[in-house]
């Protein structure tokens, strides 16, 4: 009865590890697609970490004063024609009615010349 025991413990065993484990090949194919996925994602990653260096360095490099002093003239200019514009607008107003009162004295005296 022993033996017996023995003979079957040792095949239960045996069974439990030529089924229960995966072989090398299994898991080989079960990771290359992963390596591949994370190889090419350490390559973007260390593609875009050396833009961002180089655009750091371009940064570090630009003076912006004389942009903000083109910034600032060109605000300037832009107050500058806006008062011109109101004023602009002013005259063209005052031309319209210098231009009715001609025409109501034109239409006066067309009038009085056709009674005459």
């Amino acid at each position: 009865m022993k033996k017996t025991m023995l003979i079957i413990l040792t095949m239960v065993i045996a069974s439990a590890f030529t089924f229960g484990c995966a072989s090398k090949d299994y898991v080989k194919q079960q990771i290359e697609p992963l390596s591949d996925r994370v190889a090419k994602l350490e390559s973007r990653v260390s593609a875009l970490e050396s833009r961002v260096g180089d655009l750091e360095k371009r940064s570090g490099t630009v003076d912006l004063e004389p942009l903000r002093k083109e910034i600032a003239e060109a605000k300037a200019m832009i107050k500058d024609c806006c008062g011109k514009e109101a004023a602009a607008v002013e005259r063209a107003e005052a031309a319209a009615k210098r231009a009715e009162a001609a025409a109501e004295k034109a239409r006066k005296a067309f009038e009085l010349e056709q009674k005459k």
